[in-house]
């Protein structure tokens, strides 16, 4: 038997998850992406500290799955998208890498914005402050000394292939996801980094490889620090959208990838780009069809950060008692419905999903109100927020899904992915593995080996776990909820506008 190590470096959580090659999880380690929150908006992560919880990782799960590291045949990194990692010009780690979630260039990104016409037939890309040309030229204003150290950029799951092998590479999704890549030829672009503003970048712009290509190998270092053999397999890995979809066995726009994570990503593969005018963003899909997205840090995040805001008591209890929150939670959902929370809440606390300063908050608070009303209500808003996104992609296409294929976090509890059906009205399904960004890895590194198709390989290791159905008379509230939620948004936008900037006065 053959086994697949996925490291799946997110924004909120990493894992190192272990697969055999019929698809089935044998054992997994997760801890917290140590995240450095210094500066209002800045959301950072010290590069040193985050290799060492993956090498430790690498080694407890080589412990816990009791497998011979022998039969590890190939090693996958998928990585959150967008972001920022940075090398100098000696190859070595010099500066925190910038999440996904980092706001500090998100007006910067409005400019370029505005001028998208010059370049949106290059690369079918709206501008965000977290893609790594913005941010690069944020740090060519802002830190003109960090700037000009740069020797090399990569993406996450770059950046831990890079420390697993001593390798610099670029896997094209990511970058095609990161504004570097010219649609037309596939590849990297001068004109692309001239209107950035950032024209020296273009020649330290690191090699480009498919998300299934062999790499290279572990090296002697990495083996130390993991407990990998030296030389196994590396492959190019894989952007967390794409690992999640094709882990879904999403392949066709039949079905959307819904994940319900840091970020609020909702997909589906197409042969041909979304207009310009949809909004909606595009990477390459790993057959290099296109992966038209609709997106934004509005998901589940929102809850894990309510939790703790809501119920520490509650959380301190059951630690001493050994019990878990979330599984609290769970018999709460199953015992309320739609019309137990009168309470609609935004979940805007890591950013919005609106083109505003829009920030997260409650309404309809009573002295009637309870904790459990207030944390059904961030259930059901982040929900919301992927209805919108959704909304969009169902727009842009031209018509719904038969299905959605949900990965994340929300997977873990089967009441919120009632929730979704019934919120979303469309049938839910998820599948049998916990981890669906490690088992695309998986599935990319059983393409690698035994040269098959895509196709073949979701075949050989995808299945569909439960199913869940819209509930019309729920349904029916929702969209009442969602009504109400939809003419806030609108009411709201000049009060977030004064906020905002009592906000900054403030300061």
């Amino acid at each position: 038997m053959r086994y697949f190590l996925s490291i799946d470096y997110g924004g909120t959580n990493t894992k190192v998850i272990l697969f055999d090659e019929e698809g089935q999880q044998r054992a997994v380690s997760s801890f917290g992406t140590m995240k450095i929150e210094e500066k209002p908006g800045y959301r950072e992560v010290d590069l040193q500290k985050a290799w060492s919880g993956i090498a430790q990782g690498i080694r407890q799960v080589l412990e816990e799955s009791q497998v011979p590291v022998g039969q590890v045949a190939a090693v996958a990194t998928i990585g959150h998208g967008k972001g920022l990692y940075l090398l100098d010009k000696t190859g070595k780690e010099f500066v925190n890498g910038i999440l996904s979630t980092d706001e500090r260039a998100s007006q910067l990104a409005k400019k370029f914005e505005s001028r998208l016409d010059e370049i949106w037939p290059l690369t079918k890309q709206h501008v965000v402050g977290v893609q790594n040309p913005v941010l690069l030229r944020w740090l060519k204003e802002e830190q003109p000394q960090v700037y000009e150290q740069i020797g090399a950029v990569l993406s996450a799951k770059d950046f831990v292939r890079f420390k697993l092998t001593g390798l610099i590479h670029q896997e094209i999704g990511d970058a095609s996801g990161n504004h570097w890549i010219n649609f037309e030829t596939g590849t990297y672009d001068s004109r692309i980094t001239d209107f950035f503003q950032i024209p020296e970048i273009y020649d330290i712009l690191a090699p480009l490889v498919d998300y299934k290509e062999i790499v290279g190998g572990v090296s002697a270092q990495a083996a130390a620090e993991t407990g990998l053999l030296e030389g196994t397999p590396v492959i190019g890995g894989l952007f967390d959208i794409d690992a999640c979809a094709i882990g879904s066995g999403v392949l066709s726009s039949d079905t959307f990838s819904i994940i319900s994570g840091t970020w609020n990503i909702n997909t589906y593969p197409s042969k041909k780009a979304a207009s310009k005018e949809s909004g909606l963003m595009h990477s390459y899909f790993p057959n290099r069809d296109f992966l038209v997205e609709a997106g934004s840090p509005t998901s589940a995040g929102n809850l894990d950060a309510m939790i703790k805001m809501l119920m520490m008591e509650e959380i301190q209890h059951l630690k001493q008692t050994g019990g878990s929150i979330y599984d609290l939670l769970e018999v709460f959902l199953a015992e309320t419905d739609a019309r137990f929370n009168k309470i609609l809440f935004f979940p805007f606390l890591y950013g919005n999903n609106i083109g505003q300063n829009a920030e997260a908050c409650f309404f309809g608070l009573t002295t009637q109100s309870s904790k459990s009303e207030m944390i059904r209500a961030v259930y059901e808003g982040v929900v919301f927020a992927h209805k919108q996104h959704i909304d969009q992609l169902i727009a842009g296409l031209g018509q719904a899904p038969k299905v959605l294929r949900l990965s994340g976090g929300a997977t873990n509890s089967p009441g919120w992915m009632q929730m979704f059906a019934d919120i979303l009205n469309v049938s839910v399904e998820t599948v049998d593995a916990t981890e669906l960004g490690g088992l695309g890895g998986a599935i990319s590194c059983l393409q690698a080996l035994d040269h098959l198709t895509l196709e073949q390989a979701v075949s050989a290791m995808v299945r569909v776990k439960e199913r869940f159905e819209p509930q019309a008379s729920e349904t029916m509230i929702y969209n009442q909820k969602y009504q109400v939620y939809q003419n806030l948004l609108l009411a709201m936008a000049p009060a977030w506008k004064e906020l905002c900037q009592l906000r900054k006065n403030l300061d």
